[in-house]
């Protein structure tokens, strides 16, 4: 049977209306969904991008992560390194991925369906819409969960999820009508808001830093013991996972705007710079703070453990920004979603998209916050999980990116047998197969335990690889060696 024709061009203008020189002007809501943008509309420059994801990194959040890096032995200055290589270096692949988005005008797994096929691409868009609806539910439990620990500071109420109801449903309702706010008007108006957000709540960061530094035991911090190499190769590989790999298969969707002009490495830096800027800041300070306070290591939440060390005014403001950080975070993230609905086959437009994306994060926010018990930690196990065939995706994508150089516009919307990129059956194969073959290879490495038992272990999972949570890079390696192999990095006649 043959798949259902793709869905026509908009005709409405785009929200976009910028000047490479003069900023971003908002009008409306955006009406373009994932087809790419024609050349002459696309006037953007890096640093709009720059202040993208400055602003979805900005939150205290990251200090979890630095006291991580102190609670596996290492030294604060072993921890900044860290901080450094995998902040950056992650956020390096997501700016190799906005060059693709400047190449094609189009989101990051809509140009996808030229490398793996109209049908073969669906499985990785699942993949790519599974973990985003996994961490705003994430990101939306958390937030409420914030408002509702802040409003039993200002007014003496439960700072329980279940023993306050009413608050936890307020602050999910209200997490989630910010974040429509941003990410239902589309692009134009996220550039806008990112960019002054940095500024206003950047202040605001920096006024709870101060305060943290200034209850730092230096003597301690300076003194801490340094580990081996193992473990900092470790570190580097699980700062890289749990920041920029997550974002890699949204790269294009903010570059799509980006002016023919500008060079690739400007698009790579100012992702690298605009992530890696504030996540090392906040990764450090984490581990300063953890190597100063064995109970902020030893606390299951050290969120919550660095909040308690703190007096109940300067607690408040930092669980505001604490909510801040999430929304900064999350309208992004939700933008992206929508699209990933749209180019998985949903048939709505993008501000449509995006509602129902939250629709679904808002319900499975109430299921955990009100009804669940112990649901948190098998669900971040597997969205967690998603990052080895997200790693997969980002193998196979950067190998073909290698070679293409420019994608044609009516067949990334042409869903057809006629289509450029129907391939065999609407499969690409050598990309497809290398993509599960790497999947499967980095299972091997794998072990699941969201609880006190496992649920699977690989038989490869006691090596060096496995023992140190390394699957999700197996995964990205095999990928992209299989496809070159099997002729991906070779230029064909079916590239447009």
């Amino acid at each position: 049977m043959s798949p259902a024709p793709s869905p026509t061009r908009s005709t409405e203008p785009a929200v976009l209306d910028t000047d490479a020189g003069q900023g971003v002007a908002l009008r409306a809501v955006e009406q373009r969904g994932i087809e790419p943008v024609p050349v002459n509309e696309r006037h953007g420059n890096p640093m709009q991008l720059f202040w993208v994801w400055f602003a979805a990194n900005i939150s205290i959040l990251g200090l979890p992560l630095g006291v991580s890096l102190v609670s596996v032995g290492m030294s604060i200055w072993q921890a900044v390194i860290v901080a450094v290589l995998g902040s950056f270096g992650s956020f390096a692949i997501v700016g190799l991925i906005s060059i693709a988005g400047q190449r094609g005008g189009a989101p990051s797994l809509t140009l996808s369906r030229a490398v793996f096929g109209v049908r073969g691409n669906i499985g990785p868009t699942a993949v790519a819409l599974l973990s985003r609806l996994g961490w705003e539910t994430v990101n939306t439990s958390t937030a409420a969960l914030a408002f509702v620990t802040m409003c039993s500071l200002i007014a003496g109420t439960s700072g329980a999820a279940k023993q306050a109801p009413v608050l936890t449903v307020i602050g999910v309702l209200l997490f989630v009508a910010c974040t429509v706010a941003v990410s239902g008007m589309g692009h134009a108006t996220i550039l806008v808001v990112q960019k002054w957000s940095t500024w206003i709540f950047g202040a605001i960061n920096l006024f709870i830093l101060a305060f943290l530094l200034t209850r730092i035991n230096w003597s301690v911090v300076l003194h801490a013991p340094s580990a081996n190499l193992a473990v900092v190769i470790t570190a580097v590989g699980t700062i890289a996972a749990g920041t920029g790999i997550g974002w890699a298969n949204s790269g294009a969707d903010m570059a799509r705007y980006q002016s023919p002009l500008v060079k690739g490495r400007s698009l790579v830096l100012s992702a690298a710079a605009g992530a890696g800027i504030p996540l090392v800041i906040m990764i450090s300070l984490g581990s300063m703070i953890g190597a100063s306070d064995s109970t902020v290591v030893a606390s299951p939440n050290p969120m919550d453990a660095i909040r308690a060390t703190l007096p109940s005014w300067v607690a408040v403001v930092y669980l505001l920004v604490s909510f801040v950080g999430l929304l900064l975070s999350n309208h992004l993230s939700v933008y992206s979603a929508g699209l990933t609905t749209i180019t998985l086959g949903v048939r709505v437009k993008r501000v449509y998209a995006v509602i129902v994306d939250v629709v679904v994060t808002t319900t499975g926010s109430l299921c955990f916050l009100l009804i669940a018990d112990g649901f948190y930690g098998p669900f971040i196990t597997f969205i967690s999980l998603l990052a080895v065939p997200i790693s997969a995706w980002v193998g196979v994508f950067l190998v073909d990116m290698a070679v293409r150089h420019s994608y044609d516009p009516d067949g990334l919307l042409d869903l057809t047998h006629a289509g450029p990129y129907w391939y065999r059956g609407g499969i690409r194969w050598n990309a497809f197969g290398a993509w599960l073959v790497a999947i499967v290879v980095a299972a091997l490495f794998m072990k699941i335990q969201p609880g006190d038992a496992a649920w699977y272990t690989g038989p490869l999972y006691d090596t060096w690889v496995g023992n140190n949570g390394m699957a999700w890079l197996v995964s990205g390696l095999v990928g992209a060696g299989i496809f070159a192999l099997l002729g991906g990095a070779r230029t064909h006649a079916d590239r447009a």
